[in-house]
């Protein structure tokens, strides 16, 4: 048996090892790159030329000439001194707390429901995330067929049942405009607070339950003490993005009633939109956009709190 006597490997000498440390920053770096310019491509700069979009007179030709003249606050002015502003802030926050606190009551009911075994449970599970996995579109026009006065289920079924007398036009008449702009878009939104909190309670031992059961404690006292506390992280993340997403909704809206009747529905996302693609205001509706933004980033923010906060005081 011969056995190979090897030579022992160089000594990484230290310029050596700067250069090796070099080239892995490098490539670290690489990797964020393509994060960071696809952010700032489709983030940064939409934002930043919005923002710069509000300070100006901006006018079609301008898309073509390059120049709008500084305008300085008068964007800003005529939004906040525009009659319509106050009704729609107070829109956005009708729709936004109802639809809010309706999605999410829903939500848990159903899974606080689903989180028994019982046969099929699966395949309902699944059925009812169908709103959520529809476009936008189709369930904005689904529901507009629903709630038509002429030939709409729902009222086919009120007046079969003797609750309405004649036939309500819940997408025509300002008085029912908002409720059903917001029916639609809780059944829209339904999916997606039974799923996050569906896999929330998952966590929950079962352990607990059972010990709370021989403690003789009820059903709302396990609910109240086991479950809601231990939900709660949970519970933060679902209304903090449920809030955020449903801020700026506006596919349903504009599918729905097209912002009205008599602008009704007018949300602020609504408001910039019809600012600038339908009077042609590009400066006001960027002015409108930025507010928006303003709004959503608040909310963002706190949602960044209140997760670090709970992540400190694991």
């Amino acid at each position: 048996m011969t056995m190979t006597l090897t030579e022992p490997a160089a000594p990484v000498t230290g310029r050596a090892t700067v250069r090796h440390r070099r080239a892995q920053r490098i490539a670290k770096l690489g990797f964020y790159v393509p994060a960071l310019v696809y952010l700032a491509v489709f983030f940064g700069y939409p934002i930043v030329a919005n923002v710069v979009m509000a300070f100006q007179d901006y006018t079609v030709s301008s898309f073509y000439q390059g120049d709008a003249p500084w305008t300085g606050w008068d964007n800003y002015a005529a939004v906040f001194g525009n009659e319509l502003f106050s009704a729609t802030l107070w829109n956005t926050a009708v729709f936004t707390l109802a639809s809010l606190a309706f999605q999410f009551a829903i939500g848990l009911g159903l899974a606080l429901f689903f989180r028994r075994h019982f046969p099929l449970s699966g395949v309902l599970r699944a059925l009812l995330l169908l709103p959520w996995l529809l476009p936008l579109l189709v369930s904005g026009t689904v529901f507009r067929w629903l709630l038509d006065q002429e030939y709409g289920v729902l009222n086919h079924v009120l007046l079969g049942l003797h609750v309405i007398d004649a036939p309500v036009g819940w997408l025509v008449d300002p008085a029912y405009a908002m409720t059903a702009v917001v029916i639609a878009n809780i059944w829209i939104g339904i999916p997606f607070n039974m799923v996050i909190l569906y896999g929330g309670l998952q966590t929950i031992p079962e352990q607990l339950y059972e010990a709370a059961s021989l403690d003789g404690a009820s059903a709302w006292q396990r609910f109240r003490n086991v479950t809601w506390p231990l939900l709660r992280p949970v519970t933060t993340v679902v209304l903090m993005l449920g809030l955020i997403y449903t801020i700026k909704a506006f596919d349903v809206i504009m599918v729905l009633t097209q912002a009205g009747p008599a602008d009704a529905t007018q949300l602020l996302s609504t408001w910039s939109y019809q600012l600038s693609f339908t009077e042609l205001h590009f400066g006001e509706g960027a002015a409108v956009g930025n507010v928006l933004v303003v709004i959503a980033m608040l909310f963002a923010l706190v949602y960044l709190r209140v997760v670090r906060t709970e992540q400190d005081g694991r």
